[in-house]
């Protein structure tokens, strides 16, 4: 009854206000990653989100468009911006994602969507993990983020499918506040983003 009726009407009510309170702060970063990024503050990318269908994600654009002397673009930590760097760290990036959630593309909470190039690589029992809608965060993200394996990943998000709840989702919420307050989780490596998923891994 939570996941089919209420858990969709809590996060589109809570996206609404969250965008109304946020306006400001919204505002303030499309400005300014339209100042660095060349009138670009937007990222999209295609992911695939409940039963697998594909949708675009939003998310503020943290990194630039350099290339080297071939055409290809330079390493993550060489195009991630001052203000991207920061706007990541405190997980601002995320904040157009409320609008993702509006559409119906997404939940407050669930496991995060990855790239549609994984689709093929996911065993039967990861491929649950597209039984419900992905999310802003999810219970891998407050429990390990990009310090824990794939496989690590994947089991939380597959006991999530199978454990959503009001109660779990509360928690949920609560320690990702503290993730975002205290930053902790974060790979702070020079690779900016986690490993790529090869199937293994």
């Amino acid at each position: 009854m939570y996941t089919k009726l209420f858990k969709n009407l809590i996060d589109y009510s809570v996206a609404l206000i969250s965008l109304i309170i946020l306006f400001p702060i919204f505002i303030t970063i499309t400005i300014l990653l339209a100042i660095v990024n060349n009138g670009k503050p937007f990222f999209y990318q295609s992911r695939p989100g409940k039963g697998e269908r594909i949708f675009r994600i939003i998310k503020f654009k943290t990194m630039n468009d350099k290339k080297d002397q071939f055409g290809n673009l330079l390493p993550n930590h060489e195009r991630i911006t001052k203000v991207g760097s920061f706007i990541r760290k405190s997980s601002l990036d995320e904040i157009p994602q409320l609008i993702n959630i509006l559409k119906g593309d997404m939940s407050l909470i669930g496991p995060r969507p990855l790239l549609p190039k994984y689709l093929s690589l996911y065993n039967e029992n990861q491929k649950r993990r597209h039984n419900v809608k992905p999310g802003i965060t999810g219970l891998a993200q407050v429990n390990g983020r990009n310090t824990i394996t794939w496989t690590q990943k994947f089991e939380f998000d597959v006991y999530y499918v199978d454990n959503a709840s009001l109660i779990l989702d509360l928690k949920i919420i609560f320690k990702t506040f503290l993730k975002v307050i205290k930053r902790s989780d974060i790979n702070v490596s020079e690779k900016v983003t986690m490993e790529a998923f090869n199937g293994k891994n």
